[in-house]
């Protein structure tokens, strides 16, 4: 699963989630798809190798592969999404690292939070939010499906296990 629950340190928060979207293609397997894409469009080129032609096609063929890589660098850097929660005795703190290193801040007392999971109506099927207060803020939107619903259980059971303040 794209999340881990960390182990509780002596000084730190008693416990503590690492969220992250979930990379189909990681950087090494990058590489051998843009290479073997530029192999696979060079093919046809053989047989116009020497001739005017080969001029012609060129620069399309190199637009498409800089297209490609274009298209995946920024799938990347989109995807650099991490959430960190944070468990205390008297508060819990959510802060979301989105891409181009902006960074949102949430937190509240751990007693008033709840867990929501919207099955239906939000942007995602299973949308799940944290309720603290006067404000709900997202959590694992770029999780799948199973994952945000074991997700919410996992909250709700850490949430009420958690020792009083």
């Amino acid at each position: 699963m794209p999340y881990e629950w960390l182990p509780p340190s002596a000084d730190g928060p008693t416990a503590r989630l690492h969220l992250w979207p979930y990379r189909s293609l990681p950087r090494r397997g990058f590489v051998w798809f843009i290479g073997g894409t530029a192999v696979l469009i060079a093919v046809p080129l053989l047989s116009v190798l020497g001739s005017p032609v080969l001029w012609g096609l060129l620069p399309f063929l190199l637009a498409t592969i800089g297209g490609i890589w274009w298209a995946l660098e920024r799938s990347y850097r989109d995807g650099e999404i991490v959430e960190d929660l944070a468990l205390w005795p008297d508060r819990i703190t959510l802060v979301r690292h989105g891409p181009h290193g902006r960074r949102q801040d949430w937190q509240a007392n751990p007693y008033w939070v709840r867990v929501i999971r919207h099955e239906q109506g939000g942007p995602v099927p299973q949308y799940l939010t944290l309720k603290g207060g006067t404000r709900e803020v997202e959590i694992g939107s770029f999780l799948a499906e199973e994952e945000r619903v074991t997700l919410a259980a996992e909250l709700t059971d850490r949430l009420t296990r958690l020792p009083p303040a």
